[in-house]
């Protein structure tokens, strides 16, 4: 009797720490997060908002959660509260994802892990990283490469989102010197893709 064989992953040479960042850490960020480890690289992901908002019956109604609750447990009370509609608008596959990547979403601002390379989603996103990393002691000296790629909140643009996000960090990934090639690789990528572009250095 054989066993089946697991297929062996990417083998990826992780040259830098990684995070992405949205708002909710739900999405966008999930999305990327999900892409960028099935490639084999390490990666954390965060938000930037004071709370974690999610679609709700109406607009002026979402349904807010705070970081830290678990995936499983925003999944079974959307699942309560009206299993027909967070089925139909993909809330419920999104958080069943989430769910198999990390327990639950994190917050930027509160987490103090050391990054190479931050990737945002949105520009607000991007504002939320540089002002709080401009905000903390900067003791390490530790330059950290903050890349903003405009992203839409939806799960249609979070999927292409995803994969531009990866092209971006394989270009990365196969820089010899990141430091000195960045911006190269920058204007290099936008050129193929299109993608709004943004980036700045900060320091830990």
């Amino acid at each position: 009797m054989t066993s089946r064989q697991q297929q062996p992953r990417p083998q990826v040479p992780q040259t830098f720490r990684l995070a992405v960042i949205c708002a909710s850490n739900q999405n966008r960020s999930m999305e990327a997060h999900n892409v960028l480890q099935k490639a084999g690289y390490v990666v954390s992901s965060y938000g930037t908002g004071s709370a974690v908002r999610l679609p709700g019956p109406a607009a002026d109604k979402p349904n807010i959660y705070s970081f830290g609750m678990p995936y499983n447990d925003m999944f079974n009370d959307l699942l309560k509260k009206d299993s027909a509609l967070y089925h139909s608008n993909g809330l419920l596959s999104m958080l069943d994802r989430n769910r198999g990547i990390k327990r639950a979403p994190e917050r930027w601002q509160d987490s103090r892990d050391i990054f190479d390379i931050v990737i945002s989603c949105e520009e607000r996103c991007f504002d939320a990283a540089c002002e709080d990393l401009n905000n903390r002691t900067s003791e390490l000296n530790r330059a950290v490469h903050l890349i903003n790629i405009e992203i839409q909140d939806n799960h249609q643009e979070a999927a292409v989102g995803g994969q531009l996000i990866l092209q971006l960090v394989n270009m990365i990934a196969q820089s010899p010197d990141r430091d000195a090639e960045l911006d190269k690789i920058l204007d290099d990528f936008g050129t193929r893709t299109q993608a709004q572009v943004m980036h700045t250095v900060c320091f830990y």
